[in-house]
């Protein structure tokens, strides 16, 4: 077993080899990070990110979340705090659903409260909490059907046993090899995660670089506008990074040091490809640039996104909406559905290929891609399509017309 999931480094969450480590069960460290976040939040910030296996689940729980969300609440009020976004990377570079089979090393097992109460001092808590739920193991974990549609019906989220900690999306991360592979193993884990629709998901980051045991992605263009056409309509929140500094600690601390190129630290800085002027008209919408920005915005994967983004914006569904496979065939092809008050938001979505849906209602399904107006009578569509990261997004009773113009994978 790795060594990260042995001993005591494993079970009270230190840092090892040459990483410094704050004493996160100290109060005096706890007040000091917990100000830190206050003073963040005081100037305006709607969410964090932190390394979340590296601090005891409990002491997330009874001590960070609480403060963070209280202060919150107190600077923006409740409707606004609830929306502020919390994730952390729990890294598990492996391809299961629980990491190794160790559920305190798991990125799903940070989404949950505790189940029962430990040992006041944090401390002598971590350790009491890593016995009894590894002693519970995988089988042992509560599950959740937030993310999943009740048949075709949107279900109001159950969030009592939420933490306040959303997470990286570790198993689709390490199978966006395949579009399809990080799919289909990204919704195997969705039941064990509170909520998995708030789960963060990407294919490629910081982490990756000439020294590290897992390489950089390098699917090429195609590969990469459809895995960007599945982070963008499935399950989940994308992120995406425009520029990213060079930093040694990705390489050998005698043979670089910052500033130092991608061939060596595996981190680059894309400044100068992003200088210029920009003027938008409505969101994911340029309608001039100059400069060097401008030629990065005519890049195929540039028009791809923004037009991504138009198209989330335009259907609730795709951005907050539960899924089902239930009745669809097709390789990359789900339905999703959101409802809220006067907002009833369903599409059918199928990516780089063809799909079938059946038991869905009669009325009318508009493709928010192509414009396509369709009429379902007995409740069945099948939709063509072909095409390496081609979409079709069809809006079942909707005033939603076509989003976007046609661009070089979309149409």
């Amino acid at each position: 077993m790795d060594r990260q999931l042995r001993g005591e480094d494993a079970r009270s969450c230190w840092l090892h080899d040459d990483l410094a480590d704050f004493n996160t069960e100290s109060p005096a460290v706890q007040n000091y990070l917990i100000d830190v976040y206050n003073k963040f939040i005081d100037m305006g910030v709607d969410g964090f990110r932190d390394t979340a296996v590296h601090i005891p689940r409990n002491t997330w729980n009874r001590r960070f979340l609480p403060a963070l969300r209280q202060h919150a609440t107190e600077k923006f009020g409740p409707e606004k705090a609830a929306d502020f976004y919390v994730f952390g990377e729990v890294a598990a570079f492996v391809h299961d659903k629980w990491n190794r089979g160790s559920v305190n090393h798991s990125a799903q097992f940070f989404t949950w409260k505790e189940r029962q109460t430990y040992d006041p001092d944090d401390v002598k808590a971590a350790i009491e909490q890593y016995d009894y739920e590894n002693l519970l193991g995988p089988a042992g974990q509560p599950t959740s059907d937030n993310a999943f549609l009740n048949g075709n019906t949107y279900h109001a989220p159950d969030h009592a046993k939420f933490s306040g900690m959303n997470v990286i999306d570790m198993r689709m991360h390490m199978n966006f090899g395949e579009a399809a592979n990080a799919f289909n193993n990204g919704r195997d884990s969705d039941d064990s995660y509170n909520d998995a629709t708030y789960n963060t998901v990407y294919v490629d980051s910081h982490d990756y670089g000439p020294n590290k045991s897992t390489v950089r992605y390098a699917g090429g263009t195609d590969a990469w506008a459809e895995n960007m056409s599945l982070m963008w309509t499935f399950r989940g929140i994308p992120p995406s990074t425009t520029a990213q500094k060079s930093n040694s600690r990705q390489a050998s601390p005698s043979t670089a040091a910052p500033p130092a190129p991608l061939a060596t630290t595996g981190r680059a800085y894309y400044g100068e490809k992003l200088s210029g002027t920009i003027t938008t008209t409505d969101f994911g919408v340029v309608s001039a640039a100059s400069g060097p920005v401008a030629t990065t915005l005519s890049h195929p994967l540039a028009k791809h996104v923004q037009r991504l983004n138009q198209l989330r914006r335009a259907v609730p569904a795709l951005q907050k909406g539960q899924y089902s496979t239930q009745g669809v065939t097709g390789q990359m092809a789900f339905k999703r559905r959101f409802t809220e008050g006067p907002t009833d938001s369903f599409v059918l979505v199928t990516i780089s290929g063809p799909a079938t849906f059946t038991g869905i209602s009669n009325g009318t399904c508009t493709d928010a891609i192509t414009g396509d107006v369709k009429t379902v009578t007995t409740g069945s569509r099948t939709i063509p399509l072909s095409g390496k990261g081609n979409l079709r997004t069809y809006v079942l009773n909707s005033t939603v017309g076509k989003v976007g113009t046609t661009g070089p994978y979309l149409n």
